[in-house]
């Protein structure tokens, strides 16, 4: 590698004119001639530059060339620097021998031929040359020899560093080709997907480049394995730069086992991809934390559920000891009343109103209790055959008519014409809807109010109402109107906006103080909200605020069929007429004295003869002696109950006291209740307390079925 300046040549002689010469001789060389006219001085140079060769005289003053060239080698930095001696004094051999000695490399007599010194100092000159190229190239290469032992050192003290934190890393560390197929794992890694690893194979596997090719998805748990299979799929695919998930793993024991894996892109600094590199976290602590922490507040939320249940279930008992002794207070004293016999006949005919009204209002308690106990078991069943939703709204409304007109309340009704709205469902379940929500209205609409009642027909209900019914299911299909709509809106007390999503909730009231204004159960809109949903209905309230009314919605799907339903059946039943019963023989079973007297003095004054006896196996007896027309039964009686009596009636007798109509009277009064009595031989079903006009038309109904069974041509069995 030639030199970028020019090289440097020391001429050395006492004579001035003999440099002179040198330098024109040696001029056209292009190098840098420095002249010195004594050693001293030569010295000095020597100590600043660095020269490709000397030309030294010999004869000089002070200090001759020999001198010179001995302090010259001396000098380690110019011991092997060529020196050519110039003498014009002696060419003996003697001279000649001593300048070799001093290490000259010729050794020229004045006066010098200048082609033989030019040609001299030119060898010299290229040697110097490739001298100097060879050593800054010896240079180059030990520079960058001591550089690739530095790297070397740096990737050895690297490398160990990365193989103690490999070892000793608290995750699962592993690195992929950029194609996703696993080249390397870390001890952590192993121990988490593979199970405990020897020290051995720790050591192994953690070299680079020695993964076995095992990836982390042969550790996932199966049931996690299609998720994590197609995640990771999806990440490699989509070239995303992170991905981040938790899995399942195999377990080892008994416990469930979780980890979370994390990967990200290797990309180099000259932004060529080369991979993927991850982590295995065993993450199974904090996920038992985390369940053990779900479970602490599952516990809370139920037991504060269930404490919240606990004092609404005792601010319902409470209302309900205060709703049943409210009226019992009226009930017991106006009876004390009347038998003491001091009353006028107009405070006689207000107590015995007041008696029934009471006895009524706890009747309906009662009731309400016992369609919620069916509702929380499940138990509620319904008959379903077609409806007309109009004929079953005028019922109800009328009667809740009188309760409107005692507090001058507006009843109006907007059915738009409709002559019939055919829904499939019960009946009497969607007439005590009906008259629940009237009834409602009216009880918490003050005096000279008003309470509208409308039917419409819809195509559609409001989307907020349909997340959450069942009526989505029985939706138009064709964009025809499919809903009937009955809308009960009221001047009433309203609602409070926090408590409108609560409406519809069992044992909650808006007010369950003791200062309450209104009475009952809050029983009656639970009810609504269930009957409503088991005619795949639903059913919402609306309400501006307290004291600003509220509204009442129910919307029932439009019965497919458009065969003719029978009618309604009716709340008033028509009364019979007196003695309607005269001379038939009733026997009355019957273990509660006070009962057994009232159902007899009711049926005496019909007309009937009535025998009555306490005992079940007392009235087989005489059944089977006086022959009764009909038989009314208790069922709960301490030595045979009312089912087994029967049955024995219609196994052990002959006609036709086999076939005596048998009416089940008593205080079971669920539809399952009344499914048992008729299954077992009763042929009516009549739930305590009994009214005296349907007990009387039942006994003629019984009656009836059975002469028109005992006819000739009819089927003499009975249902």
């Amino acid at each position: 590698m030639p030199t970028e300046s020019p090289v440097n040549i020391l001429l050395v002689d006492d004579q001035p004119e003999n440099l002179v010469a040198l330098e024109a001789i040696l001029g056209d060389l292009g190098a840098n001639l420095v002249k010195s006219t004594s050693g001293k001085e030569a010295l000095r140079c020597l100590l600043q530059d660095d020269f490709a060769l000397i030309l030294l005289d010999v004869q000089m003053p002070q200090m001759d060339g020999f001198e010179v060239a001995t302090l010259i080698r001396r000098r380690p930095r110019s011991q092997d620097t060529p020196i050519i001696f110039l003498t014009a004094f002696s060419s003996s051999e003697q001279f000649m021998f001593k300048g070799y000695a001093l290490g000259a490399v010729d050794y020229l007599i004045k006066p010098i031929a200048p082609n033989v010194l030019l040609s001299k100092v030119a060898i010299f000159i290229e040697l110097f040359k490739k001298t100097e190229a060879l050593r800054q190239k010896t240079e180059i290469l030990q520079r960058q020899t001591t550089q690739l032992e530095a790297i070397n050192t740096e990737l050895q003290t690297s490398e160990e560093r990365f193989r103690l934190l490999s070892s000793c890393s608290p995750v699962g560390v592993f690195v992929t080709d950029t194609e996703g197929r696993c080249v390397y794992t870390n001890p952590r890694f192993q121990t988490i997907c593979q199970g405990a690893a020897t020290t051995s194979e720790s050591t192994d596997g953690a070299r680079l480049g020695s993964g076995s090719g095992q990836s982390w998805l042969d550790s996932v748990y199966p049931d996690d394995l299609a998720a994590a299979r197609s995640t990771w799929a999806a990440y490699l695919q989509n070239g995303q730069n992170d991905y981040a998930q938790e899995f399942r793993l195999r377990p080892s024991g008994e416990v469930e086992r979780w980890a979370a894996v994390r990967s990200a892109r290797m990309v180099s600094e000259q932004k060529t991809f080369l991979g993927y590199v991850g982590t295995v976290e065993d993450i199974t602590e904090r996920k038992q934390a985390e369940a053990a922490n779900a479970q602490v507040i599952r516990e809370q939320a139920a037991r504060k559920e269930a404490e919240t249940a606990n004092r609404m279930k005792d601010d319902f008992i409470a209302v309900l000891s205060h709703e049943l002794r409210t009226p019992l207070n009226s009930i017991l004293g106006w009876a004390n009343l009347l038998q003491a016999g001091k009353l006028d006949p107009q405070k006689v005919e207000y107590a015995i109103d007041t008696i029934e009204r009471n006895a009524l209002a706890q009747k309906q308690l009662i009731e309400d209790i016992l369609d919620v106990s069916q509702i929380v078991r499940g138990k509620l069943q319904l008959h379903r055959l077609p409806v007309d939703l109009v004929a079953v709204a005028q019922t109800a409304l009328e009667t809740v008519r009188p309760a409107a007109t005692a507090k001058a309340i507006a009843l109006t009704t907007n059915f738009h014409d409709c002559d019939r709205l055919e829904v499939t469902g019960d009946a009497l379940r969607l007439q005590q809807v009906i008259w629940n929500l009237l009834t409602n209205a009216i009880k918490f609409t003050p005096d000279q109010g008003r309470v509208d009642i409308r039917l419409s027909v819809v195509a559609s209900l409001p989307k907020e109402r349909l997340i959450t019914s069942t009526c989505a299911e029985h939706g138009p299909s064709d964009g025809a109107p499919a809903y009937a709509q009955l809308r009960v809106t009221d001047t009433g007390l309203g609602i409070a906006a926090d408590f409108l999503p609560h409406i519809f909730d069992r044992f909650r009231q808006a007010d369950s103080s003791i200062t309450r204004s209104q009475g009952g159960l809050g029983l009656g809109l639970a009810i609504v909200h269930h009957l409503v949903e088991q005619h795949q209905g639903c059913v919402w309230a609306e309400s501006a605020g307290l004291n600003q009314g509220a509204a009442f919605t129910v919307a029932l799907p439009l019965a497919q069929s458009t065969s003719p339903s029978p009618p309604a059946p009716s709340l008033l039943p028509d009364e019979p007429s007196t003695h309607a019963l005269d001379g038939l023989p009733i026997l009355v079973v019957e273990d509660d004295t006070d009962t057994r007297d009232l159902l007899a003095f009711l049926l005496e004054t019909q007309g009937a003869v009535v025998t009555t006896t306490a005992s079940a196996k007392e009235g087989l007896h005489l059944v089977n002696s006086m022959r009764p027309a009909v038989l009314l039964c208790d069922i709960s009686m301490p030595d045979m109950d009312g089912y087994t009596l029967v049955q024995t009636i219609r196994t052990q007798l002959s006609a036709p006291q086999a076939n005596i109509p048998a009416i089940a009277i008593t205080a079971h009064a669920r539809l399952s209740d009344q499914a048992q009595a008729l299954s077992n031989g009763f042929q009516s079903h009549l739930p305590k307390p009994i009214e005296a006009e349907t007990l009387v038309r039942t006994i003629l109904q019984v009656t009836r079925s059975a002469r028109d069974l005992s006819k000739p041509g009819s089927a003499q069995t009975v249902d």
